[in-house]
């Protein structure tokens, strides 16, 4: 088995692609050992103690190290602990482990704004969140709030804590989105 491993633009976060499936659709973002208990994956992951959260995505998952440890120690034992993952034949998730909800959004919108949130969606889906993933994070819908036009999204993966997140969220997403969407005024990050 070989793993393939790309840097991120969070110096903190390190993408790892095992060549094979690991969510399939949708992800899941596993921030404490506690958590973990969904994954078998995650759980020998955090086991390694410089662990501090792991992002699983449809073919790659990204590890975010403790910043007092070097990637030249960490990346050893982390390639260890996916191929043996793999080998193993356990689940990435265990049942009642499914991945993550795409949308998070529960408010109810009138027939308009609805048709605005489509939009938006569908922007996201289609234009942002393939180049999101190219970094080993994710970008989800989180609300629309129609009266100052804000749009609110929630950073995932390499993506969550990222020095450059802001800049890609402003200069790239909220220009996008204003510019094909006209009632978009701004974007946020949510936590």
């Amino acid at each position: 088995m070989f793993i393939q491993t790309e840097a991120t633009p969070n110096p903190d976060v390190m993408k790892f692609l095992p060549g094979r499936e690991v969510l399939g659709t949708g992800s899941r973002e596993i921030a404490s050992p506690e958590e973990a208990i969904v994954s078998p994956l995650a759980t020998s992951l955090f086991a390694l103690g410089d662990v501090t959260r792991v992002f699983l995505g449809p073919d790659f998952l990204t590890v975010t190290r403790n910043d007092e440890i070097e990637w030249a120690h960490l990346k050893a034992p982390i390639l260890a602990a996916i191929m043996d993952h793999y080998t193993s034949g356990k689940p990435v998730l265990v049942s009642g482990g499914a991945a993550a909800e795409e949308d998070t959004d529960d408010t109810v919108y009138d027939e308009d704004t609805l048709q605005i949130v489509a939009e938006i969606k569908d922007l996201l889906d289609t234009r942002v969140r393939p180049a999101v993933a190219q970094d080993g994070g994710d970008i989800v819908f989180n609300r629309f709030d129609v009266e100052s036009g804000t749009v609110y999204l929630h950073m995932r993966g390499a993506c969550s804590g990222c020095p450059s997140s802001a800049a890609t969220l402003k200069a790239g997403v909220e220009n996008m989105l204003r510019h094909y969407v006209p009632e978009v005024m701004r974007v946020e990050q949510t936590l």
